[in-house]
């Protein structure tokens, strides 16, 4: 069996009980397949790139599952007749693949970040420093000629 991700992303339109009822029938159609439905993460309503379908916003849905080679293809045929998904994806994963994708980043992360270029600003300064020489250099060549 090989490893998957579908991406669904659904309408914003819908309430609470909608979206759950798709990722549901989603994971019923992996699971019809002889798929064997994994982890879910929700994003939650993200901004999108470009309007679709009149839509400005939607959201977001991660299914890891693992299933035969024909599953996909059957998967997407049955997401795209389903009207309340905007648009899906699935995506074949590497055996050793255990990189997870997070949504936002976290409060410790956004501090270390800001810290880098502080810590990088010394660094530009000392070749500053380098140039000073060579313009004190010039005079003393002017007054040899």
């Amino acid at each position: 069996m090989n490893k998957y991700e579908l991406a669904l992303v659904v309408s914003a339109k819908l309430d609470t009980e909608a979206r759950a009822a798709v990722v549901e029938r989603a994971k019923g159609y992996i699971s019809r397949h002889d798929g064997v439905v994994g982890e879910v993460e929700e994003w939650g309503k993200r901004k999108l790139a470009y309007e679709i379908r009149k839509e400005t916003e939607a959201y977001y849905y991660f299914i890891q599952f693992e299933g035969e080679s024909d599953c996909p293809n059957e998967l997407e045929k049955r997401m795209r007749i389903m009207d309340n998904v905007l648009r899906y994806l699935v995506v074949k994963k590497d055996e050793n693949d255990t990189f997870k994708v997070s949504p936002e980043k976290t409060e410790e992360e956004a501090p270390a970040e800001e810290e880098a270029p502080a810590e990088e600003a010394p660094v530009e300064e000392a070749p500053a420093e380098e140039e000073a020489p060579v313009e004190e250099e010039a005079p003393a060549e002017e007054a040899a000629e």
